[in-house]
């Protein structure tokens, strides 16, 4: 099984004063670890050799919170040369890199563990750092190495082997595997486990003395669980859980002293030594108490000598002779159900702040008794219902002292907790030094009646906080709250789930502005539970969802968290394709519903991140999220317009022949003002219909008009073979002539008149009329671009259809008329262009771009009329000619 591997330091390529590679072979919470010399070159390599050769399983890294490597490698090799040369890389087998974060958000406060599973043979280990991250604290650009801790098992020894048949067959027939929470962490039979107490994080926040302890008691309690001798297992696994709040104490403790020494306040350093040494006598004496120390025990780890840290699994460990008399033993396993640990009030431990007076009081566990009181057993360490009855009915007796069963029967009458377990003292172990073990172990308990009182009573606490409470009290006060709530809001209990979210509102909306807290703390309350929040928008439950949705709409329109703009960005994350499909509708439901409160001006939406949203989410597979996409989609064109298009496909048959997009493209047209497809086919054919019925009664009344002139025809026929005389053939010719006598004046009225603005003149032959259009005809222009002369009425059609630079325009969706496109955003943008009106209601003149009366006539008089058109140049010309005029008289006059 892999387990911790001791190693000694070789060689490095250079350190700080004070800072030495050695420093890695010591774990503890006042380590400074290794630090590169300043303005050093890169890369710096430091050369460990483990004590054995081995097959390393997990390499752990502790970086330095500012000081910190870009990167790192790993080489490994079997031996090194009689003379070992520091850069000399052939002899070792390069493994990786792991890279290392920059440390910004936390803002260089907080250290960085890397863990890196690896299979990987050998006994010397190269680590190469390469340059630095560059921090304003970090100002002689150095890279530092906190602690390291190599994790394996020797190299010639398979775990395989050391796993007994009747150890598999058990296993086997109960289904364990090696993540069984039961086993709390310490179980042994699995070959890849590796045990919490090798972890980097164990040494580095313990005491090493009590570590080492704790690491000796779980030995004993392996050799316990080995010969069946349960009791005793179970008052050294309760020992060991209590000796862990003490070592992280006592580390605190230490660090606090190492302090005081540095700022050179002394009294306060004696202060904490003398705390130490008290609170550690006063631990050790309660463990002689109950028979759990010997001098073996108190060993210093510092004393002990260099030598292969061999896992009692392996074939090379000896099982260390009893160090207790079978008698004292025994003893100890009748005693075994009496509490461990117990702290009495003293004068040096109230200066203790009140958040850690919890720390290391344990919860009285029930003892022996004629019938067990399985209701007062850890949940994890009830019996099985046919085990029950089966001591129910041998009637099993164990010995208990009077205290403990009143205790026990105090505690089944007034309704108390469970005590926490193991894990879950780990788990909260932050959330207890400032809560009380009480209070969390209300928010852990099973029955869903204590975790909403708990949640109740933080909120009461929190709520009759004085404001003269100091800044550092308050913020570990809120986020150990927000450590509890991220778990009641994961509850499927509704009240619970709901006294959650009372008490995170109360939070941002009371809390933190009664006591003035910075914008970070509300950020930490709302990026540590919308997470959470939205995935509780997908449960199954659909009065929780609705719970969940209401609240995450309420909270992102707090004045305090609007700014932030923090639910927006989760909100715009891309749908995942095997998300639920209540999540994935909740979230465009509430997307939808905050875009229309919050908008997209600097408040978290922006239109490309909503458009980039909603074009994704039309691909998704349920047809909700397709339809509210599309909503979407028709809500930001009618704010933002042309922005839009740039974020869909071209509106052509290909792309209409997807409905969604041609729902789009047709609620475009709808929101535009244009007719639809359907409505323009609609027009078409009753166009063609209206078409088709005129040309038929324009036949019917030629087919009569044919038939009359054949009636006549016939008629003059009979005359003329009557009568050849020529008075009748004159009086027949004067008859035939009148239906071509009006063809005479038809065809010379069109002579010398401009057919667009009504003039006539003599001088308009052909050659006249060109040169009139071409200059002078006051409704008509010329093209600026491509020089044809156009009507004035139809000159933003041309420029948009029909002029050879119609690539260069665009349409204005306000004033509808033609612009470039490269200043057509910024027109839009301004704004300052008159809006058209429906044809049907204005006339829009391209020149002074005005609205004027509708129809034919009123384009004359605009552009002709003397108080019309001010931009039309040929009437400004006309009319200066007027107001001064030439000598000789003009044939024709201008018709106005």
């Amino acid at each position: 099984m892999p387990h911790k591997i001791g190693f000694v330091v070789v060689s490095s390529s250079g350190h700080e004063d004070g800072f030495s590679a050695r420093e890695l072979m010591v774990h503890a919470p006042t380590v400074g670890g290794w630090r590169s010399p300043r303005f050093c070159q890169f890369p710096q390599e430091i050369v460990l050799q483990m004590v054995e050769r081995c097959r390393i399983r997990k390499l752990q890294l502790l970086a330095h919170q500012y000081m910190i490597s870009s990167k790192i490698e790993f080489y490994i090799s079997e031996s090194l040369p009689e003379y070992f040369v520091p850069y000399q890389a052939e002899r070792f087998r390069r493994l990786g890199y792991v890279s290392l974060c920059d440390n910004t958000k936390t803002g260089c406060k907080a250290r960085e563990l890397k863990s890196v599973y690896v299979d990987a043979v050998g006994q010397f280990l190269k680590l190469i750092f390469h340059q630095n991250h560059v921090n304003k604290y970090n100002i002689y650009n150095q890279v530092a190495l906190v602690a390291i801790n190599i994790i394996g098992d020797p190299a010639d020894f398979n775990d395989e082997n050391n796993v007994t048949s009747r150890e598999k067959l058990i296993d086997q027939y109960l289904g364990h595997n090696a993540e069984d929470p039961a086993l709390d962490g310490t179980y042994t039979g699995k070959p890849d486990y590796i045990s919490p107490l090798d972890d980097l994080a164990f040494d580095m926040y313990q005491d090493p003395e009590v570590a080492q302890i704790i690491r000796k008691l779980d030995e004993r309690k392996h050799d316990a669980v080995q010969k069946e001798r349960y009791d005793y297992a179970k008052k050294l696994k309760q020992a060991i859980a209590d000796l862990q709040k003490v070592g992280e104490r006592l580390g605190r403790y230490e660090v606090e002293k190492r302090c005081a020494v540095e700022k050179e306040d002394y009294d306060l350093a004696k202060e904490k030594k003398q705390q130490m040494e008290q609170y550690r006598a006063k631990v050790y004496q309660q463990l002689e108490l109950h028979n759990l120390m010997d001098a073996e025990l108190m060993r210093r780890p510092f004393d002990l000598p260099l030598q292969p840290l061999v896992h009692p699994g392996s074939p090379h460990h000896q099982k260390p002779k009893p160090s207790l008399p079978q008698q004292e033993e025994r003893l100890t396993e009748k005693r075994a159900m009496e509490p461990l640990l117990q702290e009495q009030p003293s004068s040096r431990s109230r200066s203790v702040p009140p958040q850690h007076a919890t720390v290391g009081q344990v919860l009285p566990s029930p003892g022996p008794h004629p019938k067990i009181n399985v209701e007062t057993l850890p949940y994890d360490e009830r019996p099985l219902p046919a085990i029950r009855k089966q001591q129910g009915e041998t009637h099993m007796e164990y010995e208990v002292s009077d205290t403990d069963v009143s205790e026990a029967q105090k505690g089944g009458i007034s309704g108390e907790p469970e005590p926490l377990t193991e894990k879950a003292l780990r788990e909260a172990s932050s959330a207890i030094d400032v809560l009380g073990e009480t209070l969390v172990a209300g928010a852990y308990s099973k029955t869903w009646s204590y975790r909403e009182d708990a949640l109740l009573a933080l909120y009461k606490k929190l709520m009759e906080m004085p404001i003269g409470t100091p800044k550092e009290d308050l913020k570990n006060m809120l986020r150990a709250s927000i450590f509890l709530i991220r778990r009641a809001v994961k509850d499927i209990v509704t009240s619970v789930f709901q006294a959650s979210l009372k008490l995170l509102k109360m939070i941002i909306t009371q809390y933190i502005p009664k006591h003035k807290l910075s914008r970070l703390e509300t950020s930490h309350c709302v990026e540590r539970t919308i997470p959470t929040l939205l995935t509780r928008t997908g449960d199954s439950s659909m009065r929780l969802r609705i719970i969940a949705s209401n609240f995450i709409q309420e909270m992102a329109l707090f004045k305090e968290v609007k700014s932030l703009q923090i639910i927006p960005t989760y909100l715009v994350q891309p749908l995942k394709a095997n998300s639920s499909t209540h999540l994935a509708m909740s979230q465009i439901d509430l997307l939808a519903r905050l875009l229309k409160d919050l908008g997209t001006e600097g408040l978290g939406f922006t239109t490309d991140n909503v458009m980039r949203f909603s074009v994704s989410a039309l691909e998704h597979r349920v047809y909700e999220v397709r339809e509210t996409a599309v909503r979407i989609i028709l809500d930001m064109y009618k704010q933002h317009r042309a922005f839009i298009l740039e974020y869909l496909p071209p509106d052509d048959n290909n792309t209409r022949k997807n409905i969604l997009y041609k729902t789009i493209f047709e609620g475009f047209a709808k929101i535009d003002g244009k007719p639809t497809e359907a409505e323009i086919r609609a027009q078409k054919k009753a166009a063609t219909e209206e078409v088709e019925r005129q040309k038929k009664e324009e036949i019917k009344v030629l087919q009569g008009q044919l038939a009359a002139l054949k009636e006549i025809q016939m008629e003059v026929q009979e005359k003329e073979s009557d009568a050849m005389k020529p008075k009748n053939q004159d009086t027949q010719g004067r008859k035939t002539d009148p239906p071509n006598a009006p063809e005479t004046p038809d065809n010379h009225y069109l002579d010398h008149l401009c057919i667009f603005c009504g003039e006539r003149n003599e001088s308009f032959t052909e050659e006249g009329l060109d040169l009139h259009y071409w200059k002078h005809c006051l409704m008509l222009t010329r093209c600026d671009y491509c020089k044809q002369v156009v009507e004035i009425a139809s000159l933003t059609e041309h420029l948009l259809t029909e002029c050879d630079r119609k690539d260069g325009f665009g349409k204005c969706y306000r004033c509808s008329e033609a612009v470039l496109k490269e200043e057509l955003p910024r027109h839009i943008k301004t704004k300052d262009c008159n809006p058209s009106k429906s044809e049907k209601l204005a006339n829009r003149c391209p020149l002074c771009h005005e609205n004027f009366s509708p129809g034919e006539e009123a384009w004359k008089a605009h552009l002709m009329g003397p108080a019309g058109c001010t931009m039309n140049l040929r009437k400004t010309h006309v009319l200066h000619k007027v107001q001064a005029p030439p000598p000789a008289a003009l044939s024709g006059g201008i018709i106005q």
